[in-house]
Order: C-alpha cells, then structure tokens, then sequence
C-alpha cells in the first residue's frame, strides 16, 4: 500500500479545474478536484504540466496553499510578465478545464501539527503560498503550537489572502504584514524592507527555539535568514525555501 502511494505521486494525474479565485493585482487561486488525492502536508508542492495541441508540454512547479485536511487542492499562482505557464493559468484558465498535475512532492519545508515547538512563518511575495497552508492546517487543529507570519510584500494590491488573514489572527495566530514600497495611508510603519526588529517578536524569539519558515525569492530568502542568525537563532530550526531567479527583496 504505501509503495502504490508513492507511485501514485511521481505519475501524472488529472486535475479538473472547480473554482477560479483573483487573490491580488497579479494572482489567481486554482482550485482543483483531483480524484484519489492521496492528501498531502502544508509546505508541499505539485508539479503542474501544460501539452499544446502540437505536443509542445511546459512543466512548472507550485506550492499547494491549501489546508492539508482539505479535499480540494489549491494552487495560487503569480502571474510572470513573461511567463507563458502563469499568463496562462492566470488568464486563460476556466472552470472546467483539466490540467495535469503530480504530486504532492517534497518532505522537508513541511510544518506537522503534533510539532510543539512555536511557529515563526517569514514570506516574501508569493512565498506565502506554502505558508498559507500552513496557516490553514494550523487553524483545523486549534491546539496546535502558536504562530506568527511576518508577510512582506509590495503594496496593497500585490497582498495575497489579504481578508483571511485578518479575519484569521487571535491569540494563537498573529500575522504582521511589511510593506516595502507603498503601506496603506493607516500604516503606523513607512515601507521598508524587513529588518531584525520585524523578526524580533516576543514568544518567536531566539530564546524560544522556534521553528521558523522562511520563503520567498533568494534576494529575499537569503536577507531573512541572515537576520535570524544575527538575532541567535539556530540554523537547525530554520528551513528556506526560493522561487525564481536572483534577486532583491520583493
């Protein structure tokens, strides 16, 4: 049985596309039904395969924002300016349609519910997608270790989940969102990008051995993850994750 599971990840299987959700200026939510889903963790991703008429196929990778007790899947995806993949899944897909997925893949950049450990989630852009999985699983088991997302993103209208999040915050789930080129005119911080003291949050701190999630682009990626060092954090409890060429902070 758990060989056929296995097997059941690495070939492709049918998705049919249920629902599509505009989240921001730029991206879309796919919900999608895919029969004998065999369930997957928050933090994993799918494989997502797209075949022209003439045979030309493209595959690209995208992480899973859905709870992991949910049965349908979840893919938000960014629409690239240049992305023939993205523009398509953004623009040009409607309900009805059948994609080819497979999955879910990657068993590291998962968060499990019967972690005690606090939960320091960071996210740059569209690195909140496995995050939001994680929020969303986290808030199917009440009980479960408290968290914290520090999200960082452009402006306004670039904010994934936006409504979700807000309406999701309570004494076990905090989120504080950094804005680093336009904050809404209410913002009591003027956009920057994220420093120590965004990461510096009393129950996530160094101290606390937090598991900490870090994803986003490597510009991104890699200036978080220095910041954490610096305020003592253990590289043990850190786990990234990148996405797309180098490059800056979102």
């Amino acid at each position: 049985m758990a060989r056929a599971k296995v097997l059941g990840r690495l070939n492709w299987q049918v998705a049919t596309v249920a629902d599509v959700r505009v989240e921001s200026v730029s991206a879309a939510t796919l919900v999608l039904e895919v029969d004998d889903w065999p369930g997957h963790r928050a933090g994993q991703h799918v494989d997502l395969r797209l075949t022209a008429e003439d045979g030309y196929t493209a595959q690209r990778s995208y992480s899973i924002a859905s709870a992991a007790t949910d049965d349908r899947l979840e893919l938000t995806i960014d629409h690239l300016p240049d992305g023939e993949v993205s523009t398509y899944l953004t623009q040009v897909v409607e309900v009805g349609d059948q994609l080819e997925i497979r999955g879910p893949l990657g068993g590291w950049f998962v968060w499990d519910v019967d972690d005690p450990r606090p939960v320091l989630l960071i996210g740059g852009g569209s690195g909140l997608v496995p995050l939001m999985a994680m929020v969303r699983t986290r808030l199917h088991n009440p009980d479960a270790a408290p968290f914290h997302l520090v999200y960082s993103t452009r402006s306004p209208h670039d904010s994934l989940f936006a409504t979700e999040l807000v309406d999701s915050t309570g004494p076990d789930l905090s989120v504080a969102t950094i804005y680093t080129r336009t904050a809404p005119p209410n913002s009591a911080r003027p956009p920057s990008r994220i420093t120590a003291a965004d990461l510096d949050v009393p129950g996530f701190l160094a101290a606390d051995a937090p598991a900490v999630f870090v994803c986003g682009s490597n510009g991104f990626v890699e200036a978080a993850a220095n910041l954490l060092l610096a305020l003592g954090h253990s590289a043990a409890n850190i786990k990234t994750e990148r996405f797309g060429p180098t490059g800056g902070q979102p």
